[in-house]
């Protein structure tokens, strides 16, 4: 609320007037302010539960759920404070935020006129007077301009010669889908929803509806079971370039599947197995590829790795005991979860699962510092460093062991630990491993949300689709490559005959789109 100080009225009815208004805006924005602040202790408390006790810990979608709420409703608030409460004396220009955009947006320049000079007339509305253009202001805003359905016709037109009778007329473009009407762009839109958005079909086909554009969900499955068979070749592509590298991390997750005939729900396994070679300077790209099956027996990782030589990271899971039979595969252990049993003690007020933590805590700081060295680096720092610490919270755990009770949680944590102190060291003389498998873990949590998101697989082939459609999607993004638009372009060279001997040239880091796409 501004006044003009130099134009104050005279009345006295009116000045008081002027001052109850001045009043009245002066509690109201006291109450917004009061709202404001507890909107932002709420956020506080909320940001802090990420970090408190497990037992007041919120699920990572209920807590960014509550997260989103509450910023939208500061910044409600903060808009209705910095409106003004009474038209202000002279117009002001918005502020400019300095917010980068990425430069590979579309922009749209709409020209606003003056008053009086919209059709483009060069005369003075005041004085008749010539006009001359003495600059511009320009500000900038984000759109958005809705999706679109669309009909695409292909028209193919005929050309007949007088002379010999040839008819001319391009060939019939081939077809992603046998007398099918979904292009490689419609299709790539339908996997990219459900794979990497995580839309159900039944939530797309709403979507679409809203769009003009009716269609059953078991229309849009069936696209997405076409659009995988053409994918299933890159991803043994995929497949093949991933196991023939010297590190991996392993890692799956349950994968509840409707069984046939029965209507109930079964529990199959999605395994993920990831490369990132980045903190250490490697150079091979990183990618992740998933594997469905029915069950969580040994001989499944055994199958996918029967052709890998070299580390493998790995949680506590005992099936992978059996690769490390020979000595093709090195099995590296994961320290975040010989910690993690140790933390639920601490919680509880465990002086010994405390001072494990703490020395943990050391190792990891140092590999805090050493992150984005080369791997030979990595490893001279970690023997002049981290060496000495773990070998005397070896001797550490070896002599409080003995003075606790057998069957104690405490006890459990402890031989967790030692019983796989080889594998936990194994970091330690090779630096292209890392302390942890939390890279495979962060592979397996989008196929969590999706998994959220549909409940189930609808079957073990819905299980195995997920794996070929999700392998592309998230090595795209690991790689920084835009889902959609490498989906559809594959799917499109694929479908015009793309050769399968060049297929490693579309795997997600060797990919660039097409010149005319």
């Amino acid at each position: 609320m501004r006044f003009d100080l130099d134009n104050l009225p005279a009345d006295p009815a009116l000045l008081q007037q002027m001052v109850r208004d001045l009043a009245e805006v002066v509690e109201r924005q006291k109450a917004d302010l009061a709202e404001l602040e507890a909107l932002r202790q709420q956020l506080r408390q909320m940001q802090r539960t990420v970090f408190g006790r497990r037992s007041e810990r919120l699920d990572p979608d209920q807590l960014d759920l509550g997260l989103e709420e509450l910023e939208a409703d500061i910044a409600r608030v903060e808009a209705k404070l910095a409106a003004p409460e009474l038209e202000p004396s002279a117009p002001a220009e918005p502020p400019s935020r300095g917010r980068d955009l990425p430069d590979d947006l579309p922009h749209h320049d709409l020209t606003l006129e003056p008053p009086g000079l919209e059709s483009g007339a060069g005369v003075c509305p005041c004085c008749g007077g010539a006009l001359h253009e003495a600059g511009e202001t320009v500000a900038r805003m984000i759109d958005y301009v809705p999706a679109q359905v669309r009909v695409l016709r292909i028209r193919r037109p005929k050309y007949a010669c007088r002379g010999c009778g040839t008819l001319h007329q391009a060939p019939a473009p081939e077809k992603p889908i046998a007398k099918g009407m979904a292009t490689p762009a419609m299709l790539a839109h339908v996997i990219t929803s459900r794979y990497c958005d995580h839309l159900p079909f039944y939530r797309q086909a709403q979507i679409l509806a809203r769009n003009g554009f009716p269609v059953d969900r078991s229309v849009l499955a069936g696209w997405a079971g076409q659009a995988c068979w053409w994918l299933e070749a890159l991803h043994e592509e995929l497949a093949k370039a991933l196991f023939a590298s010297a590190k991996l991390f392993a890692d799956d997750t349950p994968m509840p599947t409707l069984a046939p005939g029965t209507g109930r729900v079964k529990t199959g396994r999605l395994w993920a197995y990831a490369r990132d070679d980045r903190p250490w300077q490697g150079l091979d790209p990183p990618a992740v590829i998933y594997a469905y099956t029915s069950d969580r027996k040994g001989e499944r990782p055994a199958a996918h790795l029967r052709e890998f030589c070299g580390v493998l990271q790995v949680d506590g899971y005992a099936g992978f005991e059996r690769l490390a039979a020979g000595n093709r595969v090195v099995l590296a252990a994961c320290w975040s979860h010989a910690r993690r049993r140790f933390y639920d003690l601490a919680e509880n007020g465990s002086p010994i699962a405390a001072e494990a933590l703490r020395r943990i805590a050391r190792l990891y700081a140092i590999e805090e510092r050493i992150r984005g060295r080369t791997a030979d680096e990595r490893r001279q720092l970690r023997q002049a460093e981290a060496a000495s610490q773990v070998a005397e919270l070896k001797a550490w755990l070896e002599h409080e062991l003995p003075r606790l009770p057998g069957r104690s949680k405490l006890a459990e944590a402890i031989r967790y630990a030692l019983g796989r102190w080889k594998a936990l060291c194994v970091y330690l003389d090779d630096g292209r491993v890392e302390m942890d498998t939390n890279t495979v873990e962060r592979c397996i949590r989008p196929v969590a949300l999706g998994r959220k998101n549909s409940l189930f697989a609808g079957s073990e082939g819905g299980g195995h689709r997920w794996a070929v459609i999700a392998s592309l999607v998230e090595t795209c993004k690991l790689n920084g490559v835009e889902p959609f638009a490498y989906l559809r372009d594959v799917l499109e060279r694929m479908v015009n005959g793309y050769p399968a001997s060049h297929l490693a040239d579309l795997l997600p880091w060797n990919w660039s789109p097409a010149v005319n796409a």
